[in-house]
């Protein structure tokens, strides 16, 4: 992304961005020191590339259709999934769930990774809209995923699963 800055004497503390088709606009003070300014907008960078590329994967992927057939094959069509969408702001976690309002998030870094890993997560995140926890009754739930097992062996070995011999802890919740 090309960046233009554009610097006011009438600007006093704060720095504003925003993204005009491929162009990130960058209003800064005048006095602002060059060091400081960087730093700034290697966050707006980032920040709007993490905007891009949620944008793109949830563009790409009906995730809502996902659920639906998973909801179908694993629960009997008995949950109601509001929303699920990726995110880019999950790093230690590949998804989560609010068993209230049923809306489920899923980390941007499965949309690398095979379907059948993502299933496994959304089959997970959907257990937790019938039981909150990581009990036996929830493991007894996410088991019905035939490739359960395989999914978390390549999390695991991904190196972002963090183990956990009592309970299948897959969002860190």
């Amino acid at each position: 992304m090309e960046v233009k800055i554009i610097r006011s004497p009438r600007r006093r503390k704060t720095v504003s961005a925003r993204l005009v088709k491929d162009v990130i606009l960058i209003n800064a003070p005048a006095y602002i020191p060059d060091v400081h300014l960087e730093k700034i907008v290697a966050g707006f960078k980032d920040k709007f590339q993490r905007k891009r590329l949620r944008e793109e994967l949830n563009r790409s992927e009906d995730l809502l259709s996902v659920a639906k057939r998973l909801n179908e094959k694993y629960f009997d069509n008995k949950l109601k999934v509001n929303t699920i969408e990726y995110v880019t702001n999950h790093n230690s976690r590949f998804g989560c769930c609010n068993y209230r309002s049923a809306h489920i998030r899923i980390s941007h870094r499965l949309g690398t990774m095979p379907k059948w890993v993502r299933d496994y997560v959304i089959v997970h995140e959907m257990a937790h809209l019938l039981e909150p926890n990581h009990g036996k009754a929830f493991r007894d739930i996410v088991s019905r995923y035939e490739l359960a097992e395989r999914a978390k062996g390549y999390l695991m070995a991904v190196g972002l699963h963090q183990e956990d011999d009592s309970e299948d802890d897959l969002s860190n919740e």
